[in-house]
């Protein structure tokens, strides 16, 4: 089918919950998409985070290949070898003690918010003072299941699906004072992700970190990271709070597990793990033995060809690169991000706009989050060539549309 062919048999069948590019991907290899026409192009966005390893990996494509010839999918009322296998690798990774494999991120933040309730009903059932409210930050972004969205902050994801989720309150970013202010014994969590994804790549500070931890424990509130986005190394580490130097009770993961195969999990400490027992929560799919597989030969090569290393030597050229443009660029108002999870932060949205679409046209992947935040996320596997390709693409942009400014001012004459 032609990409005319897919957009009219799409207009007439499929609910429009999307504004897609007018682009057929039929193929990729490496850190490229391929369209229809036999077209490469350099994706630094890898499915929003999701292709690690790019594009046709052998190791990924080896591990489905093998397991679907064994078995797809059997019920989570019986036993196969992946979920432990890979919950072995999950918790020494990110410091937990126990996994709950589902669907996808927020299926996987909806378990720990279900997590956070069950574990602060059992507290006061063993006399604690501990309450139902959960304080998220301003920013955030967490899913789109009623739970997920109501901790997400902007109001065009929630407001059409009001009432939402009751009990949650929303904390100013980095604001530790408005976080102490609105925290109580009536918080059973706190909700944050160390790098803010669709909020604009925004790293939280190490002092609110900090003071979330502090609070936390000292009601016995649970701290939740949500790592969607930035885990399982995109950062540089496993998970973007070990940047700082703390320990969560409840983390999620998503995004890059299984190698583009759907696939989330809760992972957790002990002491949030005892609230939960059989019948209390479940999944049909999540956890199968396929996406088991092909997290695990993920995560296997990420540790054999060192890609933390990688992502973080690749970042630090990368946000070196994009600083350079911002000291050139008056249009650049920042530069900002963790690894290979960057930003450059806009003073417009229409020069956002226009910037991704002149990518676009280059043949460079990325998107536009915050209206005014151009995102980068590459596979881990993207080298300081690709880097380049794409640093001197966004020159040549930002070059052409101050010319393209000055002679608007000027009345069409410059010199």
């Amino acid at each position: 089918m032609s990409l005319k062919d897919v957009q009219a048999a799409e207009s007439r069948l499929l609910l429009t919950t999307y504004e897609r590019y007018p682009i057929l991907f039929t193929g990729g290899e490496g850190v490229h998409l391929i369209d229809e026409n036999g077209d490469r192009y350099l994706d630094l966005l890898s499915g929003i985070g999701v292709n690690a390893l790019g594009y046709a990996h052998p190791v990924v494509e080896s591990a489905i290949v093998e397991q679907s010839r064994k078995l797809i999918h059997i019920s989570n009322l019986f036993f196969h070898e992946g979920q432990s296998a890979l919950a072995e690798r999950l918790t020494k990774a990110s410091g937990m003690d126990r996994a709950f494999f589902c669907n996808s991120g927020t299926e996987a933040w909806e378990a720990a918010l279900k997590v956070s309730r069950a574990y602060a009903a059992a507290q006061r059932a063993a006399g604690k003072r501990l309450g139902t409210k959960f304080l998220a930050l301003e920013n955030s972004f967490h899913g789109r299941t009623m739970g997920s969205v109501a901790t997400t902050h902007k109001a065009k994801y929630r407001e059409p699906f009001e009432p939402v989720m009751p009990g949650v309150e929303f904390v100013r970013f980095n604001d530790v004072e408005d976080l102490k202010a609105k925290f109580s014994t009536e918080v059973c969590a706190v909700l944050l992700e160390a790098v803010q994804g669709e909020g604009g790549i925004r790293p939280v500070s190490q002092e609110f970190m900090t003071a979330a931890r502090e609070l936390t424990r000292s009601t016995g509130a649970l701290l939740v990271a949500d790592e969607i986005q930035a885990g399982l190394g995109r950062t540089g580490k496993w998970f973007a709070y070990q940047h700082y130097g703390v320990q969560p009770d409840i983390t999620t993961v998503a995004k890059p597990l299984a190698g583009g195969l759907p696939l989330g999990v809760l992972l957790c400490k002990q002491t949030a793990a005892d609230a939960i027992h059989p019948g209390m929560h479940g999944t049909t799919f999540g956890g199968g033995p396929l996406a088991c597989a092909a997290a695990i030969a993920v995560m296997d090569t990420i540790e054999r060809e060192d890609l933390l290393s990688h992502v973080t030597e690749t970042g630090a050229y990368f946000r070196e690169r994009l600083a350079g443009l911002a000291a050139k660029h008056e249009c650049i108002v920042d530069v900002r991000g963790m690894g290979l999870m960057l930003a450059v932060e806009l003073s417009s949205a229409e020069q956002a706009k226009e910037a991704l679409a002149a990518m676009m046209r280059k043949r460079i992947l990325i998107n536009r989050t915050h209206e005014t935040v151009l995102r980068f996320l590459p596979p881990f596997i993207v080298g300081k060539a690709d880097v380049d390709t794409a640093v001197d693409a966004l020159d040549h942009i930002f070059t052409e549309q101050a010319a393209e400014e000055a002679r608007t001012q000027t009345g069409g004459h410059v010199g």
